[in-house]
């Protein structure tokens, strides 16, 4: 395995953990909000490092230079690939932009120490492809909501019952599934059982809020504060753990079904959002439905298919975490927001207004946005496997438009708001404003570096299959959702194409790695 030239990912790890106890040293929430800003900011920078010296690796994966904790645990402890890469530094984004827009009027309930505990979690997460290192900084990942729940008086029974019902059939299940034949080079060799894999399924159906387990998720919007419930559920962590834990393993049939399950959980929460008549559920609702187009799909494990997931994940994350920071800004002023009345806050806060509407367009994959490209992939690769998935995908999509604009005419037209005090977009709101929109934009006119990159981590994924593809599939489909067994040394480009016979004919071999370049020919530019 490549090494990087730093020790970035280390570094990034631990900078927000001992920031946390920094932070602690103060008892003053404004030095309290510097301390956490300053420590948030460095690890966006050392997020961003990360990438960049993993980008000129021209690899698939790579470790820190002088990793202490490959040779001590293992080389799938710390690692970045092409698929986590990005996802560091926009983790990092998130945390660093919520910080700096907390309102002096939130600083005394906002938890930045343990925000900074939360970020170090999950980014070392990402940074983790070892099944039970996952599954650890999964349960973890809970621990901060849980105190600030308990620290508001606030009941976290719901979010608890939840949380334990996760752990313990992630757990379970990949015990099990561990004590089944996946590592034998026979691809006819027994795998994990349909149990393991059953308890699996759950346990990411209840991580990513699919229905009917998504109370919880209601739950935390409405308990907890927005900051927190934003920055716990918009990385969407039940999707990493379907691709480290469940893709590599899981038959056919078990796609099937979380797939199934989660264009249900899409279509169903994007009719829920446009009858919510509060503004945190009506973007609850709105996250789920468009978190649960990314496992639609993930689940459908065809190249085209999987890249628009890859592409749909990050600009999901990004343009819901801009649009639930609008909400944020909004209830600073204001309180909570009803969505039964018209509140006509246009004219106080044009800035605001304009990015709520970006934001919410961009979520749902409006034309010359980020989410564009990654929209259409998803579909064509959906309707090339299942033609009536993507008939439902753009009927969600659909959806989810209307009640975006609902939404906004709602907060900010119909008539005439009149306030004591300024109510405009202060300079940290510009700041996140505006990096947000030229990120969202500047993807969307120039999506085909983010393409490319997604497309080259979605065939290797698909190469690392461990599960032969269902015989019973018709013909086009076979060669699509499923890889043979990965042989111990194929790792050349030539090697994915012969098993899987997806690659397109102007992929080249690479020296190093097992990185592809181009991009699929079935995408749309």
């Amino acid at each position: 395995m490549r090494e990087l030239h730093f020790p970035w990912l280390e570094l990034t790890i631990l900078l927000p953990l001992f920031g946390a106890a920094w932070v602690c040293c103060v008892r003053d929430p404004e030095r309290m909000r510097r301390r956490a800003l300053v420590i948030s900011g460095l690890t966006l920078l050392l997020a961003i490092g990360t990438w960049q010296d993993f980008d000129t690796l021209h690899t698939f994966e790579a470790h820190d230079h002088w990793d202490v904790v490959v040779s001590l645990l293992g080389d799938d402890v710390v690692v970045i690939d092409e698929l986590s890469a990005p996802l560091l530094p926009l983790a990092a984004l998130l945390f660093f932009l919520t910080t700096f827009t907390t309102l002096r009027t939130k600083v005394r309930r906002f938890p930045f120490a343990g925000t900074l505990v939360s970020e170090s979690l999950l980014l070392a997460m990402f940074a983790c492809r070892q099944p039970w290192g996952i599954i650890v900084l999964l349960a973890a990942q809970a621990v901060p909501p849980l105190l600030e729940l308990k620290a508001r008086g606030r009941s976290a029974r719901i979010f608890l019952l939840h949380t334990l019902l996760f752990v313990g059939l992630m757990a379970g299940g990949w015990a099990l599934a561990e004590s089944g034949d996946v590592s034998s080079s026979d691809p006819t060799a027994a795998g994990p059982s349909m149990l393991a894999i059953g308890m699996l399924i759950a346990a990411v159906l209840i991580r990513s809020g699919c229905v009917p387990v998504h109370c919880w998720l209601t739950d935390l919007f409405e308990n907890a504060t927005l900051g927190t419930a934003l920055l716990y559920v918009t990385p969407m962590a039940g999707a990493y753990a379907a691709v480290r834990l469940v893709l590599p393993i899981a038959p056919d049939w078990a796609l099937r079904t979380i797939a199934l399950l989660s264009l249900f959980t899409a279509v169903y929460a994007a009719g829920m959002a446009l009858v919510q008549r509060e503004a945190r559920r009506f973007f609850c609702y709105l996250f789920l439905s468009n978190s649960s187009l990314v496992l639609v799909g993930l689940e459908v494990a065809t190249p085209i298919g999987l890249t628009g997931a890859l592409c749909v994940w990050l600009s999901v994350g990004m343009s819901l975490a801009g649009f639930g920071l609008t909400l944020r800004a909004l209830e600073s002023r204001t309180g909570r927001l009803s969505l039964a009345d018209y509140h006509g806050l246009y004219e106080h806060m044009p800035a605001l207004a304009v990015f709520f509407l970006l934001t919410g367009l961009a979520s749902i994959g409006f034309p010359g946005t980020i989410g564009f490209i990654g929209a259409e992939l998803l579909v064509e690769g959906a309707a090339e496997v299942y033609p009536y998935v993507g008939m439902l995908v753009v009927f969600a999509a659909a959806l989810n438009g209307i009640a975006v604009l609902q939404a906004y005419f709602r907060l900010f037209t119909g008539t005439q708001h009149t306030a004591s005090i300024p109510l405009g977009a202060r300079l940290p709101e510009k700041v996140a404003v505006l990096t947000l929109s030229a990120l969202i934009i500047g993807g969307g006119l120039f999506p085909q570096s983010g393409v490319k990159s997604r497309y080259h981590a979605a065939t290797e994924i698909i190469a690392r299959r461990t599960i032969t593809p269902d015989r019973s599939d018709s013909d086009h489909q076979k060669p699509l959702q499923s890889s043979l067994k990965r042989q111990p040394d194929a790792t050349s480009t030539h090697s994915v194409r012969d098993r899987l016979q997806v690659v397109r004919p102007s992929v080249k071999k690479r020296k190093e790695g097992g990185r592809q370049s181009g991009s699929p020919s079935g995408s749309t530019n």
